[in-house]
């Protein structure tokens, strides 16, 4: 099941890694700008999102996308919009500019949550991809406000034997969790061998790492240390941009994820958690909100209902949310 969506989403996510992957070598400030809310934002981005979604409107052309960016930026910045036109063209063949900016904006219309549509955030860890650390391509099929299918493609990230390509992960729900190296080639091409992954086997939080947001104004460093202080967690955080955080936890290389915003009126964006989400759980783990629920992704571009993300190998945790609780409440 979903064979057909999963061939297309690893295809489009390579496409797009690589493309990232080349930019980020050549990236210069005059081709990075600011968005409304202050984030950075690339060519990268515009041309990963163009990609992706090129790809889906052409195998599904019914689909609804949800992404992060729009080409408002684009439409008014002819340079920022020559170049990203020539990312996009090096990957998938020369392509018309009106294309790749529609197709960028089909990111950007209404879309009806409870029912099925892909959602993409081109570059997740945008900060880290310009420092040339680790971020993440990552897209998700939701049905019925379930994820069912998630890609996350990391190109600074090394699970088993990736090399220096970086990794791609993968789930389809019920059908467990895989990595495989983003290869070199072009044209779609998809990714080379696969290999299923799987959620550490630690039992006790003492002896477990825990992923964190590089950036302290993401999520509160603070109370995330009081949490780990109370389940004798005394490994040092592993911090990490992006969904390669639940990638980390899929593929054994940390147990925990844990993200407190640091206001408690902030709500999650959808396309941050949904492709991690189902890798992790695909692989044996759990996640949910500090409530301790499955999240939902049928209420709109955030994750309206949830606050707090939790991410665990599944073994503690109960123990986990019970410290959380504690920490937060005191």
């Amino acid at each position: 099941m979903y064979q057909e969506e999963l061939n297309i989403a690893l295809s489009a996510v390579s496409a797009a890694a690589r493309l990232c992957r080349d930019a980020q070598q050549t990236l210069v400030d005059e081709e990075a700008v600011r968005k409304e809310d202050r984030s950075p934002v690339t060519i990268a981005d515009f041309g990963s999102q163009a990609v992706i979604n090129l790809t889906l409107a052409s195998a599904f052309p019914r689909d609804p996308i949800v992404g992060e960016e729009d080409a408002a930026i684009l439409r008014k910045n002819a340079f920022l919009r020559g170049k990203v036109n020539q990312l996009v063209a090096e990957e998938t063949g020369p392509v018309d500019e009106n294309r790749v900016l529609d197709a960028i904006d089909r990111g950007a219309g209404d879309t009806d949550f409870s029912k099925r549509f892909w959602t993409v955030d081109p570059i997740d860890g945008t900060k880290g991809f310009m420092r040339g650390d680790q971020y993440a391509v990552a897209l998700a099929l939701v049905e019925g406000g379930q994820v069912v299918l998630g890609v996350l493609g990391c190109p600074n990230l090394t699970v088993g034997e990736a090399g220096s390509g970086g990794s791609i992960l993968y789930a389809v729900k019920g059908g467990g969790a895989y990595t495989a190296p983003i290869g070199p080639g072009k044209s779609g091409a998809a990714p080379g061998k696969h290999r299923t992954i799987h959620v550490d086997h630690i039992e006790h939080p003492a002896e477990a790492r825990f992923c964190e947001s590089v950036e302290s104004a993401h999520s509160n460093h603070g109370v995330h240390k009081e949490i780990c202080d109370r389940l004798g967690i005394a490994l040092p955080p592993y911090r990490i941009d992006s969904q390669a955080k639940y990638a980390a936890v899929a593929s054994g290389k940390a147990s925990i994820y844990l993200r407190l915003p640091r206001s408690s009126a902030y709500r999650e964006k959808i396309w941050d958690h949904a492709a991690g989400a189902i890798i992790v759980e695909e692989a044996g783990g759990r996640v949910t909100d500090f409530n301790g629920r499955p999240l939902t992704f049928a209420e709109g571009r955030t994750l309206e209902g949830h606050w707090g993300i939790l991410a665990t190998n599944g073994r503690f945790h109960d123990a986990m949310l019970a410290a959380i609780r504690a920490s937060v409440s005191g």
